[in-house]
């Protein structure tokens, strides 16, 4: 069931969102430069870093929970948790950077 909850919520997300982002910038709304009120950069990248801590403690958790079951795999799964925790850190730097460029 919350399969079809997650899908019917993205799907509404996307039908909502796409007119939004079909409109063209109003006259004097904001400027190209920075975000339309002060200091949301830095509410975007506080979601980002808490997004990240959150991954890669999901990642820590399951690697601990998998090592508990199967301690003879725990070379490998030692190291599928530092690549994805890496993939997850690049790519939170990327929208750190994003969101402070804003800024």
């Amino acid at each position: 069931m919350s399969k079809w909850l997650a899908l019917c919520l993205f799907v509404l997300l996307c039908v909502v969102a796409t007119p939004a982002f079909a409109q063209g910038p109003e006259t004097g709304a904001h400027t190209p430069a920075g975000p339309s009120v002060p200091g949301m950069a830095l509410v975007g990248a506080g979601l980002v870093i808490l997004g990240v801590g959150v991954g890669i403690g999901r990642i820590g958790d399951s690697a601990c929970q998998s090592t508990a079951r199967q301690p003879e795999m725990a070379g490998r799964i030692f190291t599928t948790m530092i690549i994805s925790a890496a993939l997850i850190e690049g790519a939170a730097f990327f929208a750190l950077l994003l969101v402070l460029m804003r800024a």
